[in-house]
């Protein structure tokens, strides 16, 4: 099964990430791609956290790698690997994950973190998220409206036949899929296999996920006050 390919133009996407990634500015100060390698191998000598920080740029090829202002965030997506997988990826690659619509990115990530939470048994606590917005523009294979058509695919908690899909499109040089969200009923996402296709990252809010110890229970958005008159 070959999906038909589709321009998708979302400016922009919505990506939520854990807080506790810190932002990674390697490929921020590095001007031209191609230089990416040089200078991390340098770096690496004097500063050693700085790989387990900005993961494994081997993982993308050097025609794909991107850098300079908002890069990091995308980048960061395809050189740290998830082992167990995901719904597009065997763990052999990386896959920027995102939404057409803030809630949906809420809906999607709150139900990852909660199988996180339930599978190592963790006590009550609020757990910090950060929100980027980031445009994507390209040519992706379209799922969406064939959820009922492609079960397997769109399957709760068996991955298995959409990475089977996304390795084999990917093989023959697929940027990436569009899907329906299997979390937020009307809501679309995008699984991007390219970094080049995204661009014009930019941090956006805070939330807070609060975790009773079963659920998320409710999300909400962390704000700095600017009170007048207040000393330092």
């Amino acid at each position: 099964m070959t999906p038909p390919v589709v321009r998708v133009a979302w400016k922009p996407c919505w990506r939520i990430i854990p807080s506790r990634f810190p932002p990674i500015q390697l490929f921020e100060r590095v001007a031209d791609p191609d230089d990416l390698e040089a200078v991390f191998e340098l770096e690496s000598l004097t500063n050693p956290r700085l790989r387990d920080e900005a993961g494994d740029i081997r993982l993308v090829a050097p025609e794909e790698r991107i850098s300079g202002p908002g890069t990091s965030i995308i980048m960061a997506a395809f050189t740290h690997l998830n082992p167990d997988g995901s719904r597009f990826s065997d763990g052999s690659y990386g896959v920027f994950y995102a939404a057409r619509e803030l809630d949906t990115a809420i809906a999607e990530t709150k139900h990852h973190r909660e199988r996180f939470m339930r599978a190592t048994a963790q006590p009550r606590m609020e757990l910090d998220m950060r929100v980027y917005r980031v445009d994507l523009d390209g040519d992706l294979h379209d799922l969406r409206g064939r959820m009922a058509a492609l079960p397997l695919v769109y399957h709760d908690d068996d991955y298995a036949a959409g990475q089977h899909l996304a390795r084999t499109l990917r093989q023959q040089g697929a940027n990436g899929i569009a899907y329906d969200s299997v979390r937020h009923g009307g809501g679309e996402c995008a699984a991007v296999f390219r970094p080049r296709l995204l661009s014009n990252s930019r941090q956006e809010r805070h939330l807070c996920y609060v975790w009773d110890g079963r659920t998320i229970g409710s999300v909400y958005e962390k704000r700095e006050l600017r009170l007048e008159g207040l000393r330092p």
